[in-house]
């Protein structure tokens, strides 16, 4: 049977992230499955972590879908953030593009 800690949620079962549901401190132990993992950075209540080891390049996934990729390998338990993951979000309006009418 899997553990995984009740501070994080996994969204959906083929995630490969979990989401900090508390505030988790560096060098608390948490559970990931089998794994017991010690947290190397502060990770704030909404954040996601590994739940398992992600190679450079593997897309993450969130809510069942991709979310971006990551940019170097992160290990079980590590923050997955701006600094190793980048955006598969796809912008459909930015403030600054908006034209205006001048008469």
């Amino acid at each position: 049977m899997t553990t995984i800690d009740p501070r994080l949620l996994q969204i959906d079962p083929s995630d490969n992230i979990l989401v900090a549901r508390a505030r988790l401190a560096a060098g608390e132990a948490i559970e990931i499955g089998a794994a017991r993992v010690t947290l190397a950075s502060d990770l704030p209540i909404g954040h996601k972590l590994a739940g398992r080891r992600i190679a450079a390049g593997e897309k993450i996934l969130k809510y069942g879908a991709p979310i971006g990729s990551a940019t170097a390998d992160i290990a079980p338990g590590e923050h997955v953030h701006v600094h190793n993951m980048k955006s598969e979000y796809t912008p459909t309006y930015h403030l600054g593009d908006a034209k205006t009418n001048q008469h």
